[in-house]
């Protein structure tokens, strides 16, 4: 695991895709329970967590994020299993799912779900502050991601305007550190507001090339 920010940890990175890309999880350590996004297929990171404080819940971001880790993630942390209800049936495959959403909704006080289909039909993002209230992240998922050095979108040709919608939702949000969970480039940045907009803006025209 690696420390980010005083409540942020990430943790190594794996694979799945070659050598090109690379993803990770990130848990969001709080007092009233951590919280992990993505998944982890290095069990040797979930001691870690543990030693962090655990997990009482993991969010998944989309289906590509399903595999056999989340059984042994669940095993291990004893955490509840979160993701778009579109996503369940490809989730289930793997590891029964514990709670499900599909509107844009706050959970726990202060853990906004934001659906953004596109990437997937229920591809979801979230958005969280730090715990000293100075930070706001994104975790994107595959909806906006790094690309060597800009960002980038993965979608098929009939899902562009659906994508470009979700974007737009995002457009106004005013992160201040942007995580996505799969990139092939740094996989966290630290933005301003302007930054952002030019980000988005950019992968909205794209979808319309």
């Amino acid at each position: 695991m690696k420390q980010l920010y005083p409540d942020l940890w990430q943790t190594q990175a794996e694979h799945p895709f070659g050598p090109g890309s690379a993803t990770h999880a990130y848990l969001l350590t709080r007092s009233s329970g951590n919280l992990l996004f993505y998944s982890c297929g290095h069990a040797g990171e979930y001691p870690e967590i543990s030693r962090l404080g655990g997990a009482v819940r993991q969010y998944l971001s989309h289906r590509d994020e399903a595999g056999p880790a989340l059984r042994r993630i669940k095993e291990s942390l004893g955490s509840l299993l979160c993701c778009h209800a579109l996503e369940a049936e490809a989730v289930r495959k793997f590891c029964p799912v514990d709670l499900t959403f599909e509107h844009r909704e706050c959970h726990l006080g202060d853990i906004e779900v934001i659906p953004t289909p596109g990437h997937t039909d229920g591809s979801t993002c979230f958005l969280c502050t730090s715990r000293d209230g100075k930070l706001r992240y994104l975790f994107t998922g595959d909806t906006l991601f790094p690309d060597g050095d800009s960002w980038g979108t993965y979608v098929s040709p009939s899902h562009r305007r659906t994508l470009a919608e979700s974007l737009e939702s995002l457009r106004a949000l005013e992160p201040d550190v942007v995580l996505s969970s799969a990139s092939s480039g740094r996989p966290f940045q630290e933005m301003g507001p302007e930054e952002w907009q030019a980000i988005v803006d950019r992968a909205i025209n794209s979808l319309s090339d």
